[in-house]
This record gives structure tokens, sequence and C-alpha cells, in this order.
């Protein structure tokens, strides 16, 4: 794929010296790629075909290491060949299916009579919008210490019950349900959905909406997400807009350039959340049963690939932090511990 366009620029040494970066670039250990991966829509018989692969590699380069890089756009015959095996009875235009967290534009989804694909995606980006600025104002009003107790708590509670919502909606447009009911197509689609971060928003918007104790702290993985999926949006389609570029653009840019800076952060959140769940034990208002479930989210966390590198960077820190002292004040909580990691690892 893409050799003739790599052949007419072998003239160009620049050219050849962005190309050789591209291909020599570490992506497995940029997390920003494992997530750009996943968002991205191609038959599953697509792939493992390295072609494909290197494309949107070079794709996500151009992205976040190198803008000016050029890509050359995928050849005519894979695409076709793409849509030809993922809907035979319906024509799909051979562009590029590459998703972005807030269009999820979805094989399964078919398109209304009367009705172009862009405008299709459009909606769905709408929607989504929609979902994260509501969840992003809820957060705002929620977290404020000046705000009235009763209001920060409905914001509270409205604003988890909007990212499960908006969760639920991103899974359903990435994802779709199963084709069949079946036991083998069942594991399949539920080992997609959980292999998702939106998945992840689910349960930890259930437990903390069913939870006694509001926990104001639970509300910064929820805005992070939200901001993230906002700034994106309103680059996309904001950016002829005077008050966007007066206002909006350099935050938007920021948060845009700090992906990692902020789902770190959100990792960091929902760790702290569940020692706040062991220290809520030993008040009046304690939830055993939350508390287990939240902590089986974390552990989810910590081995889905969507969060994992967040989440091993947070407890690695932890550890480096703690172990000393255990060794040298309390070492006979080695033991349990060392147990406690097997049970966690499992």
């Amino acid at each position: 794929m893409e050799r003739a366009g790599e052949m007419s620029d072998e003239s160009d040494p620049q050219r050849m010296k962005k190309i050789a970066a591209a291909a020599a670039y570490d992506y497995e250990i940029d997390p920003r790629w494992a997530e750009y991966w996943s968002n991205v829509l191609i038959p599953p018989h697509m792939n493992s075909r390295s072609d494909v692969v290197d494309h949107y590699k070079r794709k996500f380069y151009q992205r976040y290491i190198d803008s000016d890089f050029v890509v050359q756009p995928m050849s005519s015959s894979v695409s076709s060949q793409g849509s030809g095996a993922s809907q035979r009875s319906s024509s799909i235009p051979s562009t590029e299916n590459e998703r972005t967290p807030n269009s999820r534009s979805s094989s399964h989804t078919s398109i209304p009579p009367g009705r172009t694909p862009s405008s299709l995606q459009m909606d769905k980006q709408t929607v989504t919008f929609a979902f994260n600025a509501w969840v992003f104002t809820m957060s705002i009003v929620g977290m404020l210490p000046l705000v009235p107790s009763s209001l920060a708590n409905k914001a509270y509670r409205l604003s988890l019950l909007g990212a499960s919502f908006s969760s639920m909606y991103s899974l359903y447009t990435q994802v779709g349900i199963p084709r069949t009911w079946n036991h083998p197509a069942l594991p399949t689609w539920l080992q997609s959905v959980i292999a998702t971060r939106d998945f992840m928003y689910i349960p930890y918007s259930l437990v903390l909406i069913t939870s006694s104790t509001p926990f104001k702290f639970a509300l910064v993985p929820i805005l992070c997400g939200s901001i993230q999926n906002v700034s994106k949006f309103l680059r996309k389609n904001f950016t002829h807009s005077t008050l966007y570029r007066r206002y909006l653009e350099e935050p938007c840019l920021w948060v845009d350039a700090n992906t990692t800076t902020v789902n770190i952060l959100s990792s960091n959140a929902e760790v702290a959340l569940g020692f706040l769940f062991i220290i809520s034990l030993f008040s009046h208002r304690r939830s055993i049963i939350h508390t287990f479930i939240y902590w089986q989210l974390l552990k989810l966390m910590y081995n889905v690939p969507a969060t994992s590198s967040y989440h091993q960077s947070v407890w690695s820190r932890i550890g480096r932090t703690i172990n000393p002292s255990i060794n040298r004040y309390a070492p006979f909580l080695n033991t349990p511990i060392a147990a406690i990691k097997r049970w966690w690892l499992r």
C-alpha cells in the first residue's frame, strides 16, 4: 500500500527522512497509540494486515508527533475490499474508516434513505458532544465549593448519570449489538466491549450513583473524559468561529496536546477514590458491597489495555513510595501485601 506515493517522493531527502522517522517510531510504548487504534473502524479481517496497520500508524504519527508529515491516502482497491466484505448488500464510499472518540461511527448502523453518510456521522458527533457537554457542565457545578449542597448533590448524580448514558451510546455506535445471540458470538462481543475505555465509565458511574456517600472527588475522571471529547469536537467543528478562536482555542489545543497528562490525572483520581472507599468503611455510611465492587473495577482497569498503562504507572509510583517504609517499619505486612498482589494480577 502507498508504494507508488512513496516512490514518487524518493527525490525529496527530507520526505524520506520523515518516512524513516515514522517507521522507526516505537508505537507500542506510546499509550496514545493503543487508544487511537481502538478508535479506528475497519473490517475485522483487515486488522491483521500490516499495510493497513502501517497506514494508521503514519496517520497517528502525523496527528501526535509531526503535523507536517504527509500521509498518502489508502489505495482504492484496499478500501473497496474492506467495504465489500463488511457490507456486501450496500454501497460504501471508499474513504478511510477512521473513528475519533467523538464520531464513534459504526459499521452496524445502516444509512437511512435520503441521508448521506457524512450527515449521519455528524448526527452522531452532535449527540456525543451534547452528552459530554452536559456531563462537563454538571461536573463543574457539582464540584464548585460555593454551590448549595442540595444543588451540588443533584448535579453530582446528574453528571454520573449523563456519563453512563454517554458511554452506553458511544459503545452502541462503536461496537453495536451482537449479530447473533449464541455462545460463540457473545463472548467475542463482550471482549470487544470490555476492552474500551467507555465501558469503564458505566460501572464506575453506577457504583457511585447507588452509593450512599457522595464523593465529589469522583467527578474528576468524569470531567477529564468529557473535556477531552468536548475539546476535540470544538476543534473540528468551530475552528472558524470568532468566539472559539478568541476564548476556547488555546484551552482546546492544550487538552489535545496533553492527553496523556489528563489521562494520568484521571487514573490518579480513580485509584485515590478506591482508598476513600476503604476509609469510608470506618464511618456510619460505609458500604462493603460498593467498596468490593469498586476495587474489582480498579483491578479491571489495571489489566484492560485501554487504561492499563496509566493505572500501572500510578501503582508503580505508589509502590516506590510506600515499600521502603513498609520494609523498614512494618515488614510483617509484606506477606499480606504479596497475597493481595497475587489476587490483583490474577
